[in-house]
């Protein structure tokens, strides 16, 4: 006779506002214990970031620079998954080098943490083109060097409903991807769930505490502001920090029982 295999059980903890203050002390204490992995993806996340800004110039695209930091920040769950392995290693004393933390992010690719990479860049996509959309709404086909349109968008009316319209359909789709990952890439490096059930654990987790979890996600948009407003030199700090916590709002969020 065989045997079904018992499936473990995810327990969607309550939080409050006091659980992320904690999680980012407890952030803040990994990024300080290993500094060195921190800096290291900052910097991938830092490079990346300018490489996108210079071909959009190179390319006469500078309307898309707003729309690729804010889709830049959909995929850096990702990026941060180096870190989660960082925050996890650190919590059981486990040894840490960069071949452990790099393979871990190697072996991911194989799980279904791939397929949640896949979402995000497809929901980056989305956004980019729903962004381009809403530029030729508004201005045509006239691409603009960056300092007229910097001044078409802030001193005339078609160009504050551009930057009204634009950052309204950027807060939906952030909130649509948000909900779908604020807990589903740590679940999925801790432990081998499918995809499916870790964006809907996500969801259920976002669900069930809206208020704490929009308060997460609000903090989550200044620290990355703060970084893409110091030329990105601020990534090198935000990218570890929220990395880091989110692995610890993760684990206030989630209990699995019963893992094989």
């Amino acid at each position: 006779m065989v045997v079904a295999e018992a499936r473990p059980n995810i327990a969607i903890n309550d939080l409050s506002f006091g659980d992320i203050a904690g999680a980012y002390r407890d952030g803040l204490s990994d990024f300080r214990h290993a500094p060195q992995y921190g800096l290291f993806f900052g910097a991938v996340y830092f490079i990346g970031g300018w490489l996108i800004l210079i071909s959009l110039q190179q390319l006469d695209l500078p309307f898309l620079a707003f729309p690729m930091a804010i889709g830049f920040a959909l995929i850096a769950p990702f990026v941060a998954g180096g870190l989660y392995e960082v925050s996890r290693r650190l919590g059981i004393d486990a040894p840490l080098s960069f071949g452990v933390v790099l393979r871990s992010v190697r072996d991911q690719a194989s799980r279904d943490l791939g397929w949640m990479a896949l979402v995000t860049t497809f929901a980056f996509y989305i956004w980019i083109d729903l962004a381009g959309i809403i530029y030729l709404l508004f201005f045509g086909l006239n691409f603009m060097e960056l300092g007229e349109f910097v001044r078409e968008v802030f001193t005339t009316r078609n160009g504050w409903m551009f930057l009204i319209m634009g950052n309204v359909a950027g807060a939906i789709v952030s909130l649509i991807v948000f909900s779908i990952t604020a807990i589903s890439f740590p679940l999925l490096h801790d432990h081998d769930f499918d995809f499916v059930t870790a964006m809907i654990t996500s969801v259920k987790t976002v669900a069930k505490n809206p208020v704490v979890m929009a308060g997460w996600c609000l903090s989550i948009v200044i620290v990355l502001a703060v970084g893409f407003l110091t030329a990105l030199f601020g990534l090198f700090i935000a990218l570890p920090l929220l990395g880091h916590t989110t692995w610890h709002v993760y684990r206030r969020a989630i209990t699995v029982s019963g893992t094989p």
